[in-house]
């Protein structure tokens, strides 16, 4: 029942979290004016907002107009409240457990808005390194120079890529490497990074073969970043447990 609590608890975490993402990019107030129909401008009820549930019984249209909404709402309630299931059954009803909320909620954001926008934005991103740097000494499963250390490296190494390769990653994906090191700490830095080169390197493949993008086409990579890191926080320490014991 706690997990449902919850999933359900991300599931309007989700809903604020679209909010965010069609509003920061174009420097929009969060908290007012009150959500509207992109379309025809009509204020939303408080019906209308139900986490997933007002989505389908609208059928993904608008009730004045019956516009379609963006895919994205749904997808992303989906996913928050499925995630913060999943760190509820990794970290129970612990503090760490809401710390890997706020940092999944920060990632999910990041990832969207640069799919959508190709930005990574500053004032995500600080906030949420400063987060980690204030409960740096506090966390129990690593030490202080352990969560420098990883911020140090994720900062490092994709600032070494840009810095070889001028145009291949961007400021923002270096800051955001910044963060995913400090809120993983070393060794899961390495694990992070990793599973970020891994997947970039099969979806853009995949995408190049389906000729979606061709060779020498950009693609963002803060959202193989986040997905990276949104795996490590879950799991990187049972994994990284796991190859250890292989020795």
């Amino acid at each position: 029942m706690l997990t449902l609590a919850f999933a359900t608890v991300g599931a309007a975490v989700g809903s604020f979290l679209n909010l965010c993402i069609d509003r920061l990019p174009r420097g929009a107030s969060i908290v007012t004016p009150r959500s509207s129909c992109d379309a025809c401008g009509r204020r939303l009820a408080a019906v209308d907002m139900i986490p997933v549930i007002s989505y389908v019984a609208l059928r993904g249209r608008c009730r004045t107009c019956h516009e379609p909404i963006p895919r994205r709402v749904l997808l992303v309630e989906l996913a928050t409240g499925a995630l913060f299931g999943l760190i509820h059954l990794r970290f129970g009803a612990s503090l760490q457990g809401v710390l890997v909320c706020v940092y999944a909620a920060y990632l999910i954001v990041t990832l969207v808005i640069d799919l959508e926008h190709r930005r990574i934005l500053n004032k995500l991103t600080y906030p949420a390194i400063v987060v980690a740097l204030a409960v740096a000494p506090f966390m129990p499963d690593r030490s202080l120079l352990q969560t420098l250390a990883g911020g140090a490296i994720g900062l490092g190494v994709l600032l070494l890529i840009a810095l070889v390769y001028p145009g291949g990653m961007g400021m923002g994906d270096i800051k955001l490497g910044a963060f995913i090191g400090l809120a993983v700490g070393l060794p899961g830095i390495l694990l992070a990074l990793y599973f970020s080169f891994v997947l970039g390197g099969l979806i853009s493949g995949l995408l190049w073969l389906a000729r979606i993008i061709g060779r020498r086409d950009p693609i963002a990579f803060g959202p193989f970043l986040a997905l990276g890191a949104l795996t490590t926080l879950l799991y990187g320490d049972p994994l990284l447990r796991w190859w250890a014991s292989r020795g």
